[in-house]
């Protein structure tokens, strides 16, 4: 069974492939409720956890230590993230997996989709466009122990416009070459993308972001008008804080362009607390901000790319259903802003449809510049070796990895290779902006060292009487972003491969290069 997860901040949405249909997949709570999002929930107590549903039943109980979002902690996270909960420390892989657990069991015992128990689920993943390497890998590889078969992952704004194209089949003809701009506010991430649309195949021109911005933040928001207004102390437990910002999250998605005054059930956080009400425009005003930001970004991509012409603004995401961002958006961009008739659900849908047979083309590309720091001036500078550049394009499944190669002589008896990606580069080329490092990974230049399986401890040595030595870095990456390297040196002949990003899941493979080895 093909299905696409669109996991959230605040929602995961799944869709199915059902005979030509991408129907969402209903769960059922807890009181017998259908509901078409799964929550990514973590409630801990001691040695137990618990996932979804029966996590938000704990919200209630203040012996239960509750972790929302776990989505944003993914932004800066890496192979060896810790998160603190209920007096303990544990790694962010671990709760990751298990709450993809937690959703395959919700699939098979708890939905509409009439899955079998031995059935496999074969799934598209959408993950932020402005996504790092760590942040694709680590949801990856939480949903392939859980079970899952990954066909792929997606930018979730590319999802939206292959749900656009497929919604508005009927004017394809007429929109062949006319620009999109899918501008998806989540629930913790702002992702923007530009695409050119064709007959069969669509184009991601170029994408930005905000990585920290969404309807958490709306949430934070009302939630400290409301303390404010109602002049209560804001120290609160850890419970009683997710209460509120649950409490306001629900009053939040309430809200419609007509509603003038939001009520907060203060009560709900904490006992004998009364009401408070506030009005939207005093709640607006304060998020005017955050989405001015993100129409600054929408007008720097489109700035940046004179030559397209915008037909269509497409917005998605839960957190773009606040009335102000469309109002934000119509100021600047008018009749071309077209909200989707499916906010919550449209990046799921289209990864569902990219999981068919059916799917349109979309060529995805890099979104950051991927490179290494390298030294020269015999050890003085570091620079920046680009190895494959922002909008570099992505291979079609099927088709042959991109290909980059380093050849050279090395000066010491072992390379520490330290990868990183970038927004932007300079004059120079040389990395401007966020920059994200990665694993680092260590290969033995020096015969001798070749079977020491810790590098770490080895003191970096100029090497002596190996002018012959010859490395070689063989780069490639596949149509999901995945990237390898194999690096060899010759004479005496051997290599070994790295998926970068991932060196944490074992030790890396010892190919036989030659009889040395």
């Amino acid at each position: 069974m093909r299905i696409g997860i669109d996991f959230g901040t605040t929602r995961v949405v799944v869709a199915s492939v059902d005979r030509g249909n991408f129907p969402l997949v209903n769960f059922e709570t807890p009181d017998g409720q259908a509901c078409d999002w799964f929550p990514p929930v973590v409630a801990v107590r001691g040695d137990r956890r618990l996932y979804g549903w029966q996590a938000v039943a704990a919200l209630e109980d203040d012996s239960w230590t509750v972790l929302r979002s776990l989505k944003r902690c993914l932004r800066n996270a890496g192979p060896h993230t810790e998160l603190h909960a209920g007096g303990q420390t544990l790694p962010l892989r671990l709760l990751l997996a298990e709450m993809m657990s937690a959703l395959r069991t919700q699939l098979l015992e708890h939905s509409n989709l009439g899955a079998h128990k031995d059935e496999p689920f074969e799934i598209v993943l959408g993950v932020p466009a402005n996504a790092n390497s760590n942040h694709r890998f680590l949801t990856e590889e939480a949903a392939q122990s859980a079970g899952f078969t990954v066909l792929g992952l997606m930018n979730e704004p590319s999802a939206a416009a292959i749900e656009f194209a497929y919604r508005n089949s009927a004017e394809r003809g007429s929109r062949i070459g006319s620009g999109l701009l899918v501008y998806d506010m989540g629930g913790g991430t702002f992702d923007v993308s530009l695409v050119t649309l064709g007959e069969t195949e669509h184009t991601v021109e170029a994408s930005d972001g905000i990585p920290n911005l969404g309807g958490d933040d709306f949430d934070q928001i009302l939630a400290d008008l409301a303390l404010e207004t109602a002049g209560y102390d804001t120290a609160l437990t850890t419970a009683e804080r997710h209460r509120l910002l649950e409490e306001c999250r629900e009053k939040k998605e309430s809200l419609n362009p007509n509603t003038r005054k939001v009520t907060i059930d203060l009560e709900r956080v904490k006992s004998r607390w009364s009401q408070v009400t506030i009005p939207v425009d005093t709640y607006y005003e304060q998020c005017r901000p955050l989405i001015e930001s993100t129409r600054e970004v929408v007008e720097s991509l489109l700035a940046a790319h004179p030559q397209l012409t915008l037909d269509t603004l497409y917005v998605t995401g839960g957190g773009s259903e606040l009335p102000p961002v469309a109002r934000v958006l119509r100021e600047n961009f008018g009749r071309k802003v077209r909200r989707s008739a499916y906010m919550r659900s449209a990046s799921a849908v289209g990864l569902a449809i990219r999981a068919s047979a059916q799917a349109d083309g979309l060529r995805e590309q890099f979104t950051r510049n991927f490179g290494i720091w390298r030294e020269a001036d015999s050890g003085g500078t570091i620079v920046f070796d680009l190895i494959f550049p922002r909008g570099s394009r992505l291979p079609q499944p099927g088709e042959a990895a991109l290909f980059s190669e380093r050849v050279y002589h090395p000066a010491h008896n072992v390379g520490h290779f330290r990868y990183l990606e970038c927004s932007k580069l300079d004059d120079r080329g040389q990395p401007l902006g966020e920059i994200t490092n990665w694993e680092q990974i260590r290969f033995p230049f020096d015969p001798r060292l070749q079977r020491d399986s810790d590098l770490s401890s080895q003191p970096i040595q100029r090497l002596a009487g190996q002018i012959n030595l010859t490395v070689r870095e063989m780069y490639t990456c596949d149509a999901n972003g995945n990237l390898r390297v194999k690096i060899s040196a010759d004479p005496p002949g051997y290599s070994r491969n790295f998926l970068i990003g991932q060196s944490w899941a074992g030790e890396p493979v010892l190919e036989s290069a030659g009889s040395s080895v």
